[in-house]
């Protein structure tokens, strides 16, 4: 079970609307928890964050990476009648955007909207085209452009209105799982290793990182930046154990069956068997993923930095990815945290992942 001091940041982590390009808020939840353990902690331009333990200045660091922001959608038109139309932040799904509330990000303050949704008896029931981003509208009660111009402007960011909540003692439903669990992750497994810094040979660096949904940026600038010896990137992963997934396509990973280690593609293999023999001796469940051409997280952009970067994947199971509900499961939650704990325990001062 998570503590209530860790489930007060988890859902402070959740409650705080980050999406990309506009991660700053939450990135400050962030790091206020951070600070109360790390040596000392860092920023750049764009607003990813880090957090040290200094343990060798001899010795090789290994960071530990997660992304902060979330999906949502920005303010593109105001028409003549004050309706707000929108495009998206990232890989928002409009076919699931009608009817929704929605916090538009003003400058002046959070602005309540209705994404709107004409009654089915007034449809065309010959139109059974799925809706695209321009055929929405944001109804925030203005009666022309004017009157919404004084409460939203062009670029402002928007995000569903949706509260974490528990079905039960494990499982989570919420918005922005994605990726605010791998914040909440790191952070966790910073904090168990800063108890245990004496039993520690290596420098442990941990970084949120902006911009991963549209690219991957802020783990880019961060890992040049740092240049790190060995990276471990935790995202989410789809949890395929749901109705109407083909587990021949998508492979099988279950919720609450463990962390998912990822195979392939930017996946080191001396990283990946250092993971896998932590979570032996651990004794940590796992399961496992095939990546064939890239991993769609921030290891793409991390592994490559520089002269290399040996990097691996850890996911947690995630079901209805990319949705204003997104499940998962807390036992999954803690061990991937454990794991890249347990993977840190286990290098050495000098260690390499030279393959030959």
């Amino acid at each position: 079970m998570i503590s209530p001091e860790k489930l007060d940041f988890l859902e402070s982590l959740l409650c705080t609307p980050s999406p990309t390009g506009y991660e700053s808020a939450g990135q400050q939840v962030w790091l206020d928890y951070v600070k109360g353990f790390a040596d000392r902690t860092l920023t750049d331009a764009y607003g990813s964050a880090a957090a040290f333990l200094d343990v060798d200045p001899d010795a090789i660091t290994v960071m530990l990476e997660a992304h902060a922001d979330e999906i949502g959608m920005v303010v593109q038109h105001i028409d003549d009648k004050g309706f707000v139309y929108i495009s998206r932040i990232g890989g928002s799904d409009p076919a699931i955007a009608r009817a929704r509330k929605v916090s538009v990000h003003a400058a002046k303050g959070v602005v309540r909207g209705l994404i709107g949704s004409t009654a089915i008896h007034l449809q065309d029931r010959t139109d059974t085209k799925a809706p695209g981003w321009k055929d929405l509208f944001v109804d925030i009660g203005a009666t022309s452009r004017e009157e919404a111009l004084e409460m939203v402007q062009i670029g402002d960011p928007i995000t569903y209105v949706d509260e974490p909540e528990f079905f039960s003692d494990e499982l989570l439903v919420a918005r922005a799982i994605d990726n605010r669990i791998g914040g909440y992750i790191v952070a966790s497994a910073l904090e168990k290793l800063a108890a245990m810094r004496d039993q520690l040979k290596v420098n442990v660096v941990v970084v949120n990182a902006v911009q991963e949904e549209i690219g991957g940026f802020g783990a880019r600038m961060m890992s040049y930046r740092l240049n790190p010896d060995v990276a471990l990137v935790t995202d989410v992963t789809h949890a395929t154990d749901s109705p109407g997934i083909n587990p021949k396509e998508h492979g099988m990973v279950k919720l609450g069956e463990g962390p998912a280690i990822t195979h392939g593609t930017a996946n080191q293999r001396k990283v990946v068997e250092l993971l896998v023999e932590a979570a032996a001796e651990a004794g940590i469940s796992v399961q496992h993923e095939a990546s064939s051409i890239r991993t769609g997280t921030d290891t793409d952009s991390i592994f490559h930095n520089r002269s290399g970067i040996p990097s691996a994947l850890v996911s947690t199971p995630l079901r209805y990815m990319h949705s204003p509900s997104e499940m998962v499961h807390l036992a999954d939650v803690q061990g991937v945290s454990d794991l890249m704990v347990a993977f840190v325990q286990r290098l050495k001062a000098r260690h390499s992942f030279r393959l030959f």
